[in-house]
């Protein structure tokens, strides 16, 4: 899929994670994703990202898992909390609380390194979704398969994007989102573990969103990174 990334629909961060470069399968956006969208609280997965550009490539590190449950106008809502790292070993936090059944987004939250946890507003336009629902459309399944990656053997149904040359395995036997593997043409993603006692890790005073704290921790960030 296009790589809008993960943290565009992941609490709006994709402006200050810049882990966001590799994550290439927008996840909201495939068809029939709600049906592998299974959250169990604990229950997580752990993955190896690899980004290109040009004769460069970053490998990283992600997880993500459901850590509590939440009514949501009479609705069961889950957090799902996700972590990504650099190559400096620094860590990007975020979460959001989402309900299965209609597969609404309904607060985010993330966090910086070293600092405070702060939420974020999510409202898309109905522009936003209708362009979902049509990206959805470029996405079909080539039937089923058993895929072996560092996490395992998994028998998976297998999605192919003919306008991208993407190409998604699932399976309903990892939680949250049933991703086993995913090729794009300058990305790749594979399940290095399945986790069964997925940790919280955002768990102190939250914020509300500033948007000028926001932009003084982004160039913070900016002026600790090492020059390139």
């Amino acid at each position: 899929m296009k790589r809008m990334k993960w943290a565009v629909m992941l609490f709006l961060v994709a402006c200050a994670m810049p882990a966001r470069a590799q994550m290439g399968m927008d996840m909201f956006k495939r068809p029939s994703f709600t049906k592998m969208f299974h959250p169990v609280v604990g229950k997580g997965a752990e993955y190896e990202t690899t980004s290109k550009t040009g004769s460069d490539s970053k490998v990283r590190t992600m997880d993500m898992g459901i850590v509590g449950k939440e009514s949501v106008d009479g609705k069961d809502g889950y957090w799902m909390e996700m972590m990504t790292s650099d190559p400096a070993g620094k860590t990007f936090l975020g979460k959001m609380l989402m309900t299965p059944d209609d597969f609404q987004f309904h607060k985010m939250i993330f966090q910086m390194p070293g600092k405070g946890a702060m939420e974020m507003p999510f409202n898309p336009t109905a522009a936003q979704k209708t362009k979902m629902e049509e990206n959805m459309q470029d996405w079909h399944s080539v039937g089923t398969e058993s895929i072996t990656v560092p996490a395992g053997t998994f028998d998976c149904e297998h999605w192919k994007n003919d306008k991208t040359g993407g190409e998604v395995w699932v399976s309903d036997k990892v939680s949250p989102f049933g991703l086993v593997k995913e090729l794009s043409k300058d990305h790749s993603m594979v399940l290095t573990k399945v986790l069964s006692d997925y940790p919280e890790r955002i768990t102190g005073p939250v914020q509300k969103f500033d948007p000028q704290m926001m932009m003084q921790q982004m160039q913070q960030q900016r002026q600790q990174q090492p020059p390139q």
